[in-house]
């Protein structure tokens, strides 16, 4: 294995076998630099993925016209044009198709924003391929769970949602452990779970929750939301400090996110 650099990027070069054992997956990725786009092409191509580039949003919306795409990977800033964000927000704005945004502006806003405008994940510059890959395979699982369960695809029965090994049942107001026991879930427990659940991978703010759980409005004062997002948590299991299934976003809310690159 050889180590080298593509615009600030560390990557490592990998004898990469194709994987012809499973469906294959096509991405699109969206990106002004072309070194890197063809070293992420060679590197995915070798993960038994299908890719195709461009290099604009002109050239997005070309490709998302001629073929449909499993997953979209966007970059932040372009030099000309239309920038990463706007092309993110029309994204959401037109298809459910997931995306990760990739970047070189690591700051948190730049985070909170990209995730706010939809996007699945978010990737900063320099990452390791491998970690890139699996943020992808993370957040195709998250969008396969997600229309299982709105699909009423699930192996159970339609009202079942599954996620980490626990099972919420959607019309018995049920909540079953991984281990085969029941936890017993107040009126709000369950609607703010329902609502994280069915919205998984999506960045709810202290607002949005509020509105859905108990019908009203929050105010900088109000930390019912938080107490109570710790009290769902504690039933969970998930320790606010290591979070695996409620994600904190400081100073705006709270995503459900229980596949991540550590399971």
């Amino acid at each position: 294995m050889a180590n080298f650099v593509i615009s600030g990027l560390q990557c490592i070069a990998y004898d990469l076998p194709m994987q012809t054992c499973r469906p294959i997956t096509s991405i699109l990725l969206v990106d002004d630099d072309r070194r890197l786009c063809a070293f992420l092409t060679k590197f995915l191509t070798g993960e038994g993925y299908a890719v195709r580039v461009a290099h604009d949003g002109r050239g997005m919306r070309t490709a998302l016209a001629d073929s449909s795409f499993d997953l979209i990977i966007l970059d932040l800033t372009f030099p000309r044009g239309e920038d990463g964000l706007t092309l993110a927000k029309n994204l959401r704005a037109q298809l459910d198709t997931p995306f990760i945004m990739l970047s070189g502006k690591g700051a948190t806003i730049d985070k909170v924003v990209g995730l706010e405008l939809g996007a699945d994940d978010y990737v900063a510059k320099p990452f390791e391929p491998r970690e890139l890959l699996a943020r992808i395979r993370t957040v195709m699982r998250r969008a396969a769970n997600q229309i299982s369960s709105n699909g009423g695809g699930t192996e159970r029965s339609d009202s079942e949602v599954e996620f980490a090994g626990w099972c919420l049942d959607l019309a018995r107001h049920e909540l079953v452990s991984p281990d085969n026991r029941k936890v017993e879930l107040t009126s709000q427990e369950f609607r703010l779970l329902e609502a994280l659940v069915q919205r998984s991978g999506r960045l709810l703010s202290r607002d949005q929750i509020l509105d859905i759980v108990a019908k009203r409005h929050w105010s900088p004062y109000d930390r019912s939301i938080d107490v109570l997002v710790g009290k769902l948590r504690r039933k969970l299991g998930d320790d606010a400090r290591h979070a695996r299934l409620i994600k904190t976003v400081r100073g705006v809310g709270y995503m459900f996110a229980p596949a991540r690159l550590s399971d």
